[in-house]
């Protein structure tokens, strides 16, 4: 408790001076850019690992990262993202796992968590889907691969929780929302964000920052009118591949990438889940 106290007057007397016209500022209200969903770790600091600023991040954190469906409880997770959503006018959100993450470590022993944590059990039973898909699919792997697959798997399962909330729905179709699905490796500093064109966690730099990466798994998410995804250059002469152009209704042609060559993650595919969550690195 005393370094904290020393902390706080080292605080209001350095750094809330130095930006005191900010705080000001703040004080008559909340802007933030992106919702951040993030487990309760205390080795995750979403301001210090994207280096956001004051006000710039709405959080939500809680073990292992979790959004319950929508009517399934009446946490503040479900509250917290209709706010960002309807009220701060967020329109990115970022549910971002991390390695050596201790609830998924739990959700793959989760019967023996019933009678010394009664609470911790019930609130994993949320990512029952989490444990049934890497219990059925990933049954050769072991140790930090299985938790690494988890965290990777639990990512996309939250992202698909995220989207049975009715403004996330809404908003989505309208084009106005963009879900964005990370990892954090704690003992690199490195982020890892899925690509759903590779169906992989690949470095975020990777790819061409001219589009945003949509997370769009229901069909009624309409393609945007602007270009098709396009991969780095670095990933079209890594892995072999054919390219084929789909005609649309407006005229248009997407150009679809296929990777001939194991992709890594292909999402329910067992037979490339060694290839899962290994990113640029692989």
């Amino acid at each position: 408790m005393k370094k904290l106290l020393e902390g706080l007057e080292k605080f209001q007397h350095g750094y809330f001076d130095e930006h005191r016209e900010l705080f000001e500022e703040l004080a008559h209200g909340q802007k933030p850019r992106i919702l951040f969903i993030t487990c309760s770790d205390s080795r995750i600091d979403p301001n210090l690992i994207t280096q956001a600023g004051v006000g710039e991040l709405f959080v939500i954190r809680n073990a292992g990262n979790m959004i319950p469906p929508y009517g399934a409880t009446n946490g503040g997770e479900g509250a917290s993202i209709e706010y960002a959503i309807q009220a701060l006018g967020i329109e990115q959100v970022i549910v971002c796992g991390h390695s050596h993450c201790g609830a998924m470590k739990g959700l793959l022993k989760l019967q023996s968590l019933a009678d010394e944590m009664p609470l911790v059990y019930d609130w994993l039973k949320q990512a029952e889907a989490t444990r049934r898909l890497v219990k059925d699919n990933y049954k050769e792997l072991q140790g930090e691969e299985l938790i690494e697959v988890t965290v990777a798997e639990n990512v996309l399962n939250q992202l698909s929780n995220l989207q049975t909330y009715p403004i996330v729905r809404s908003r989505q179709h309208q084009g106005n929302l963009t879900l964005h699905g990370w990892i954090y490796r704690i003992e690199t500093g490195e982020i890892l964000a899925y690509d759903p064109v590779l169906h992989d966690f690949v470095a975020p730099f990777s790819r061409i920052p001219t589009l945003e990466p949509e997370f769009n798994l229901h069909p009624s998410c309409h393609l945007r009118t602007t270009d098709p995804f396009k991969i780095s250059q670095e990933y079209i002469d890594a892995r072999p591949q054919t390219v084929a152009a789909t005609p649309t209704g407006n005229g248009r042609a997407i150009e679809k990438t296929t990777v001939t060559s194991k992709p890594g993650h292909t999402y329910l595919n067992p037979e490339q889940s060694d290839r899962i969550y290994r990113g640029s690195r692989a």
